[in-house]
């Protein structure tokens, strides 16, 4: 398949990348920093503006089967970046007839009953996830799936994890990326939100069980 990976020059992008390739799909790879943008054969580097308007965005895109959404500014545009930027995204998608549409989130993102158990830094950014979010799920006829991811360490993966809502756990980047990826062999995994954290369960054990 085509895939678009949004937000390519971040943490788990690179190693997403990796892995969908290794899966045989042609990635095309967007970002600002399109410098930064992995290469090599089936990898397709794109110059990607979230700021930009949405029919900018629309003439850099081509006709891909799957938009992975795994972009994020790190606090420095949260409005333009994290809560917009996936919005048109979904719109372009919708228009282009693209209908699945992966977005990785934060735990708690649509829950902001429990945002006091976030780190007080994270306060905007779990806002801004809690609208995209909820924009692709009640705005959209998009099939999704959203991730929603613990905290992001660089160590090793395990290729185990779990699905169950584990408060102060971890998530190691390489297992949030093959998650992602596998998402594409799991139509149990459609229209859902899962919620991750490093575990005792092999990946595609824990997505059957979705």
């Amino acid at each position: 398949m085509k895939i678009l990976v949004i937000g390519g020059s971040g943490r788990v992008a690179a190693s997403l990348v990796t892995d969908l390739v290794a899966a045989g799909h042609d990635v095309y790879v967007g970002s600002r920093h399109v410098d930064t943008l992995p290469s090599g054969e089936h990898i397709h580097p794109l110059t990607l503006d979230l700021t930009s308007s949405k029919e900018a965005l629309s003439q850099a895109i081509p006709q891909v089967d799957i938009m992975y959404f795994v972009a994020g500014s790190r606090g420095h545009d949260l409005l333009q970046v994290d809560a917009f930027g996936p919005v048109k995204m979904m719109q372009i998608a919708q228009a282009q007839s693209i209908k699945r549409f992966i977005m990785l989130s934060s735990v708690y993102s649509l829950t902001p009953s429990h945002w006091d158990q976030v780190p007080a830094s994270l306060g905007d950014y779990q806002i801004a996830k809690f609208f995209a979010d909820t924009y692709l799920m009640t705005n959209t006829d998009l099939t999704y799936t959203i991730l929603q991811a613990t905290a992001l360490t660089e160590t090793a993966g395990t290729g185990k994890i779990s699905l169950t809502d584990q408060r102060g756990t971890q998530n190691t980047i390489s297992d949030v990326a093959a998650t992602l990826a596998a998402l594409l062999e799991y139509p149990n995994t459609e229209n859902k939100v899962i919620t991750m954290s490093n575990g005792q369960t092999p990946i595609n054990e824990a997505l059957r069980q979705v």
